[in-house]
């Protein structure tokens, strides 16, 4: 695969996903092929992502694949990069997440979101975990961002937390 097909790829899979659970499909474990699964991690996504994009999308339009492709080019890049196409031994728990009440600066939900785009950058959310979730969406879209960007963010700004909330509040002013 070159470095100009794998999004063509990428929505080939995501269109037949959406055609498998809109036929009834909804076991993760049989709902890829061998060789889409084997291509959805060489680009850093798994199949419980995916899954769970198509799921929201074929229930109610969001997050369209646009938006899906780009948090995913975001990820495949952080895994080309920075971890140098190894992917994460670390899988994180459900409970090392800060509680969706948690709040940074007055801003609720910011920390959770925080942690998981971390997570998601690395690789290491939990199966039962997803960045860009039904709570995800609405604070960005409540906030002026766009995940892919919040993804951007989070990885330029490493540990400083603060970058992440001026960002945050810069977006939100602006919407």
């Amino acid at each position: 695969m070159s470095d100009n097909d794998w999004s063509d790829q990428f929505r080939a899979v995501f269109a037949d996903g959406v055609k498998r659970y809109r036929a009834g499909q909804r076991e993760v474990a049989s709902f890829f092929t061998d060789e889409e699964s084997a291509f959805l991690t060489s680009i850093g996504c798994t199949a419980e992502e995916l899954f769970d994009f198509v799921e929201d999308y074929s229930n109610g339009g969001d997050p369209t694949f646009e938006t899906v492709l780009l948090v995913t080019a975001v990820r495949r890049e952080y895994l080309r990069s920075v971890q140098n196409g190894v992917t994460s031994s670390n899988q994180r728990t459900m409970d090392e997440f800060p509680p969706k009440s948690a709040e940074v600066e007055g801003i609720s939900w910011l920390p959770r979101i925080i942690e998981k785009a971390r997570a998601k950058l690395r690789g290491e959310l939990p199966e039962e975990m997803m960045y860009g979730c039904g709570g995800d969406r609405p604070f960005a879209r409540r906030n002026g961002f766009h995940l892919a960007d919040f993804l951007r963010v989070v990885w330029d700004a490493g540990d400083d937390q603060a970058k992440i909330v001026e960002f945050v509040k810069k977006s939100a002013a602006a919407s």
